[in-house]
């Protein structure tokens, strides 16, 4: 099988855990039914009905275009899962500016989410050169560039941001459904060089992830990442950027054992924000304040 020479390389994350490729990339896909989808009646007859590199279709219309298992993968899609490499090169040539390559199955994943997900840079440069469309988004909200900065993946990453220049900027800011950008995946896995590589390439360091309003460097101390929140300050993180609470990264240090993570923050922690915010609301407070679910049930007698 015609493979890459950088098929394997992957970040790694602060951890040192062994980067996440080959089977494990497989078993990890999203929870997509990968096993049922090996047994499918259409794998097992893939052979019969995929095209063969050596026909040429003219026509617009093709039946290998509609195939479609129950959970909506195309051919396309089985090609890449199955890493039949050279089928997919021909379907995406006979393809190109075609709307089969940007089909979804059930879960949304495209052509190319599977080839970033299965960790084949190739394919990624074949589908962006012939037309996939980097913008689209799985039922998670990741478009295949979060998933790459999710998984760590330096290959896929330098592919699709080197093909997409013209999208870069979209790209690099738009939230997942969980509210988190490229560079919030890539520093909650602890990829250090992919960090630095969003960076480089214009992603906002200081961007807010919309459930907390966490920049890259409140998710480094939440986390524990030394070596990370290090990086984010060299690379100039605001160290006095507030939360949707209020906290700036430095509060995030009390009650936690890394005085390395401390240390580095203090001196650079604005005077006024070093101390933890003191809460807004008072005793007098409390009694405009609605009901709370407990207070609901005090009347309830019980056992007369």
């Amino acid at each position: 099988m015609d493979r890459v020479s950088n098929h394997n390389q992957m970040d790694y994350n602060f951890d040192g855990v062994e980067p996440k490729h080959g089977k494990m990339l497989l078993d990890e896909r999203l929870d997509s039914g990968l096993d049922s989808l090996k047994e499918d009646e259409l794998v097992r007859d893939f052979d019969d009905i995929t095209i063969s590199p050596a026909e040429d279709f003219k026509h617009e219309y093709e039946p290998w275009r509609t195939a479609v298992t129950e959970d909506g993968d195309t051919l396309l899609h089985l090609a890449i899962i199955h890493e039949s490499t050279e089928h997919a090169f021909h379907m995406i040539k006979l393809s190109r500016n075609h709307p089969f390559l940007n089909v979804q199955n059930h879960q949304r994943q495209t052509a190319l989410h599977l080839a970033v997900i299965t960790e084949q840079p190739q394919l990624v440069d074949r589908l962006l050169k012939a037309g996939a469309d980097p913008l689209l988004a799985d039922d998670s909200g990741n478009s295949a560039l979060h998933i790459a900065c999710k998984r760590g993946s330096l290959a896929c990453f330098g592919v699709i941001t080197q093909n997409c220049q013209r999208h870069l900027t979209a790209m690099l800011s738009f939230p997942n459904y969980s509210g988190h950008n490229c560079l919030h995946l890539a520093s909650i896995n602890g990829y250090i060089s992919l960090v630095e590589s969003l960076v480089r390439l214009g992603a906002d360091i200081n961007a807010q992830e919309q459930c907390s309003g966490r920049t890259a460097l409140h998710l480094a101390v939440d986390l524990q990442n030394a070596a990370l929140v290090r990086r984010l300050l060299e690379l100039g993180a605001d160290v006095n950027c507030l939360n949707y609470g209020g906290f700036a990264p430095y509060h995030l240090t009390y009650g936690r054992q890394n005085e390395e993570i401390r240390t580095q923050l203090f001196d650079k922690t604005a005077q006024e924000l070093r101390a933890l915010p003191e809460s807004e609301s008072d005793e007098s407070d409390m009694e405009d304040l609605d009901l709370s679910e407990d207070e609901l049930y005090d009347d309830i007698k019980f056992g007369k």
